[in-house]
């Protein structure tokens, strides 16, 4: 009893004093809380959390060289300047100099400088100059650069070109080259529109009211058009006929163009062996010739076109003859296969390069418009030769390149499926009839 009686007792003072810190702690509990006012939403500020962040070194780079601790001065090649009278302010040793000059020919010969391109010269120190690089741009998207620091380096790198997709639609009013420029085009788009219907369309005949349509490329580099890439798919109506024309890569032969039905719009021979020019005369076996002044038979085509002009073997072949004479001028033959050969006349001069034995290629320039010769004027004379005698270049039937091949055809026709219907979607406005540009569209 009494142990019981002595727990009770430690029990009913631990519960007394429970009871009077409960006591004390409510009243104050209920005291600071009429007290606290809260603060409202809008009052709140927001303790910003400060972290450490560490900035990336990002390296400034020209022409894909860091100049962070260079110095860059741009320039263009000057009238009969020379790479020695470029480097000579920023003291580069002569020995260097002739390394460039001995070694250049095998990326890119210094000599061959055109005046009028420009250049750029990296270098360190600033009373006195020490060259590191010197870059060279023959054209908008190839550059050359010579690297000084150590041994000498050279190479040659292009930037890199954005493509961009863009549709023009036009009908012929003047001439299809006066159109196409005066709509945004430029002379290379002709051409290369030329070329797709080579053989399809009479371009030396060309009516008012012809018109096309073309999905091209665009060439940019740094946000500048510097060129035209390829045509993606093109359409032509020439005197009420229609003639469509798509890009496809086959992997066994490249890239080609080909119509609806998958055949080929090419020939193994180009249709002129100029871009675009006129045609002066004709194949024809009577003719007043303006020099001699007397009718005789002229076997060949006359193609007006300024000196200069490029002209183009129209097939593969191997040279034959490059030479001149006082009839012909400057001239070369090519021999295609074994009964067919082409000859060129009157050239200004012979492509560097050119000469008996040589092989060249379909497009490759072999010389260039002239008046040598027996000639009046700046023109080529173009003549053919089948089984060794003359006929007419305009009326030559040769076979086309080769179609679309039957395991690729699947996949050709629903690749000019798209094509076709965005040709045929483009409309050229009723209310006028010059060409018009569509917006570009970022590839």
């Amino acid at each position: 009893m009494r142990k019981d009686s002595k727990n009770n007792m430690q029990f009913l003072k631990k519960w007394s004093w429970s009871v009077l810190l409960l006591a004390g702690i409510v009243p104050v509990t209920i005291y600071f809380a009429f007290l606290y006012e809260p603060v409202p939403a809008e009052e709140l500020v927001e303790v910003p959390v400060v972290e450490d962040t560490i900035q990336a070194y990002i390296p400034k780079k020209y022409f894909g060289i860091v100049i962070d601790s260079l110095q860059v001065e741009e320039g263009k090649i000057r009238r009969n300047q020379n790479l020695a009278d470029i480097l000579k302010p920023f003291n580069v040793p002569y020995e260097k100099i002739h390394k460039v000059a001995k070694d250049s020919k095998k990326v890119f010969d210094v000599r061959k400088f055109v005046s009028g391109k420009p250049y750029s010269m990296l270098y360190k120190g600033d009373s006195l100059k020490e060259a590191t690089h010197f870059i060279y741009r023959p054209n908008p998207i190839d550059y050359v650069v010579i690297d000084f620091q150590d041994s000498v380096q050279m190479y040659q790198a292009s930037k890199q070109i954005e493509l961009k997709e863009t549709e023009m639609v036009g009908e012929i009013n003047t001439s299809l080259y006066v159109d196409m420029l005066e709509s945004g085009g430029n002379a290379d788009l002709v051409n290369k529109l030329v070329d797709v219907f080579a053989w399809q369309v009479d371009f030396f005949g060309i009516q008012k009211g012809d018109n096309y349509k073309l999905i091209y490329e665009e060439q940019y580099v740094d946000e500048e058009l510097v060129g035209i890439g390829d045509i993606k798919a093109a359409y032509f109506e020439h005197i009420g006929e229609s003639f469509y024309g798509f890009q496809f890569e086959q992997d066994s032969i490249g890239k080609d163009y080909f119509d609806e039905k998958g055949q080929s719009l090419r020939r193994e021979f180009l249709k002129a062996p100029l871009s675009f020019t006129r045609i002066s005369s004709r194949y024809t076996g009577r003719r007043y010739h303006p020099v001699q002044k007397r009718y005789k038979a002229h076997l060949g085509t006359d193609y007006a076109a300024p000196v200069g002009t490029p002209i183009r073997a129209v097939a593969d072949g191997k040279i034959i003859a490059a030479k001149y004479n006082r009839f012909n001028g400057n001239f070369v033959k090519i021999q295609h296969n074994g009964n067919i050969a082409t000859q060129y006349l009157h050239m200004s001069k012979i492509a560097s390069g050119i000469r008996n034995g040589k092989k060249v290629k379909r497009g490759q320039t072999i010389g260039f418009v002239g008046s040598t010769g027996l000639a009046s004027g700046p023109h080529l004379c173009y003549r053919f030769w089948k089984n060794g005698v003359q006929v007419d270049a305009l009326k030559v039937d040769l076979p086309p390149s080769e179609p679309i091949l039957p395991e690729n055809m699947a996949t050709f026709d629903s690749v000019r499926l798209v094509w076709q219907q965005r040709l045929d979607l483009m409309e050229i406005p009723i209310e006028q009839a010059d060409s018009v540009v569509y917006a570009s569209i970022v590839r």
